[in-house]
Order: C-alpha cells, then sequence, then structure tokens
C-alpha cells in the first residue's frame, strides 16, 4: 500500500473540488451533488487554493519538469508553421 502524502490528498482534494465546481449539479446513482452558485464558488476556491498548496509542497523532480519542457519545445519547433496559420486565421 503506497503512502497517501500531503502533496497527493491535496491534489485529490483540487480535482475533487474542482469537478463539483465544473459540474455543478449531477445525481450519481443514490449521491446527489446540488451545490447551488455559492457552493459552486466555494469550490472553485477551495479546489484551486488546494491545487496551489500542492504544487508549492510538492517535491516534483526537476527531470520531469524538463522532461515536459523539452516535450512542448520539441512540439512547438515541429509544429510552428501550423501554429502560425492558425494564430493568423488562414
Amino acid at each position: 500500500m503506497t503512502n497517501l502524502t500531503s502533496t497527493n490528498s491535496l491534489l485529490i482534494a483540487g480535482i475533487v473540488f474542482l469537478t463539483i465546481a465544473v459540474i455543478g449539479q449531477s445525481k450519481l446513482g443514490f449521491l446527489e451533488i446540488n451545490p447551488g452558485c455559492f457552493g459552486r464558488l466555494l469550490a472553485l476556491s477551495i479546489g484551486v487554493l488546494s491545487l496551489a498548496f500542492a504544487f508549492g509542497l510538492g517535491n516534483f523532480p526537476v527531470e520531469s519538469l524538463d522532461l515536459f519542457r523539452n516535450f512542448f519545445t520539441n512540439e512547438i519547433q515541429q509544429n510552428i508553421s501550423a501554429l502560425n496559420d492558425l494564430l493568423q486565421g488562414s
């Protein structure tokens, strides 16, 4: 069994609260979620704060961040003409 660290629990809570904020009124079997306008705003703020704390506390390895950066850099370099066409509306 894996350990549930504070970073992982904050990530899970943030994703759950953002899901509640986005979906809003839903019914899942016997469970009904109907947060209303204030509840959705509260869920949104709790979700964003949870994710911010998770990323602030996170011990993300530098290698994985470099991997993402290199991947996106290569994709942008390979598709620069398509991106220019998309931005110019052609």
